[in-house]
């Protein structure tokens, strides 16, 4: 019988560049959160930065050959690497966030939710849809999909919200534990399934076409992933984490849990979805178990002083700046960006008003909302890839999804100021404390058991 030769490990050189990458990234990170923290904004914009200032736009443009070097392009296999990290930081990233949702504010402002997130889609979705029509043809890429599918591209990049910077800036912001934090990342939820199913139509459109078939199909498989986790996934996961949980260390529920996200996540790509939108649904699942929370203290740990701030700097390694230097090009940005965040304000504010919120309320909302982040950066690879978008067009979309996820941490500041806190939202906060394993008062930990 003939064996197959097994296959070589990577090389040296390509490790070391790996090694040499990652250690970089993550140092600078690093830096640049304490940084951004020293000015009163949270770590996320720093490690944003990152890699703008590591990738085509400063160090590509200065020092070619220092960047090509360390974070070579080619062979495509050795930003692939680094591209992997990235992946699975977003899964767990996106999956320890959506163990923090309280289904009960769900199950009691689950129309609210609703109607933030849709009409915080449509507006900006038929604003950037517009903008498309209208955008200079110097702006579309090299495939042959046409106009309206371009238009269709925009529209998409400008309606999404990205649930890991939201999350991440709540974290750092310790607003997480908030009603409106709450609801954010709920109406975020809402935001990525009605934005992936848009998105996987207007690729099939850029591709094969699209037509009733492919949308009915795409909408039955996320229905059927959502029913199928909230019935049988539901008991499932619960009894595994509770199993994992009677172990003393916190090892077996950390694995279990990171098991389960990949599990999610590789289920809805199967199904032409996003992997982080199951890797949020197996979170939510995984949080059903209360006894393994505190356990999986560690997993946070690593996950968002390591793993999130090296995804977050690869989010801007292929952004070039240098792109947007024609004048006709540095305008569209500026009325791609205007419309964004002008659309996606005022859909979540309005949304909010009509569901009886404040005024304040209203601008928290519309500011946590209005983080594109690695959702819009999803977007924008998809688009360059089918050849809707060139590299111009590229820019301008991440442009939008570093500075919106810039903005949100100061309105959120100063929105919240004017919310009043609640008892529910000072008894979940003890919870997160002690899901992160901060030791708690013996007097807090009666008064949270009493409730």
């Amino acid at each position: 019988m003939h064996l197959a030769a097994p296959v070589a490990p990577i090389a040296p050189h390509p490790l070391l560049l790996f090694l040499l990458g990652m250690l970089v990234l993550l140092t600078l990170a690093r830096l640049l959160g304490r940084l951004a923290e020293r000015f009163g904004l949270p770590s996320v914009v720093g490690e944003l930065v990152t890699g703008m200032l590591l990738g085509p736009s400063l160090l590509g443009h200065l020092a070619p050959g220092i960047s090509g070097w360390l974070l070579p392009t080619q062979p495509p296999e050795q930003i692939h690497l680094l591209d992997a990290v990235g992946q699975l930081a977003v899964l767990l990233l996106v999956g320890i966030t959506g163990t923090h949702l309280d289904t009960r504010i769900l199950r009691r402002q689950g129309r609210t939710a609703a109607t933030v997130s849709l009409i915080g889609l449509t507006v900006p979705l038929a604003l950037g849809i517009g903008l498309g029509f209208v955008l200079p043809g110097s702006l579309l890429g090299d495939g042959h999909s046409g106009r309206w599918v371009f238009a269709l591209f925009i529209g998409v990049a400008m309606c999404v919200t990205a649930i890991p910077v939201i999350a991440k800036t709540l974290t750092d912001m310790r607003l997480l534990h908030r009603n409106i934090g709450q609801l954010t990342l709920a109406a975020g939820m809402v935001d990525d399934a009605v934005g992936w199913l848009l998105l996987s139509v207007v690729s099939a459109a850029a591709t094969v076409g699209v037509s009733a078939g492919v949308v009915s199909l795409s909408v039955g498989y996320l229905i059927g992933f959502v029913a199928l986790a909230g019935t049988v996934g539901r008991v499932l996961v619960r009894k595994v984490m509770d199993l994992a949980a009677r172990r003393e260390e916190s090892g077996p529920a950390v694995a279990a849990a990171v098991i389960i996200l990949l599990a999610c996540g590789a289920i809805t790509l199967s199904l032409g979805m996003e992997p982080v939108f199951g890797a949020f649904i197996g979170g939510i699942l995984i949080a059903r178990s209360r006894v393994a929370q505190p356990k999986l203290a560690p997993l946070r740990t690593v996950v968002l002083s390591v793993l999130a701030p090296l995804f977050l700097a690869t989010a801007g390694l292929r952004m070039d700046l240098t792109a947007l230097w024609h004048p006709t090009t540095a305008l569209a940005a500026v009325a791609l960006l205007a419309l964004a965040i002008i659309g996606k304000f005022a859909g979540a504010y309005g949304g909010a008003r009509m569901s009886g919120l404040s005024r304040w309320e209203g601008l928290a909302l519309g500011a946590g909302m209005n983080s594109r982040g690695v959702i819009e950066v999803i977007v924008a690879l998809t688009g360059l890839r089918l050849g809707v978008l060139n590299t111009a067009t590229y820019t301008m979309v991440i442009l939008v999804a570093i500075v919106t996820s810039v903005m949100a941490p100061p309105l959120l500041r100063i929105s919240m100021r004017r919310v009043a806190r609640t008892e529910d939202e000072r008894l979940r906060l003890l919870d997160h404390e002690e899901w992160l394993g901060h030791r708690l008062p013996e007097h807090d930990v009666v008064r949270r058991d009493a409730a």
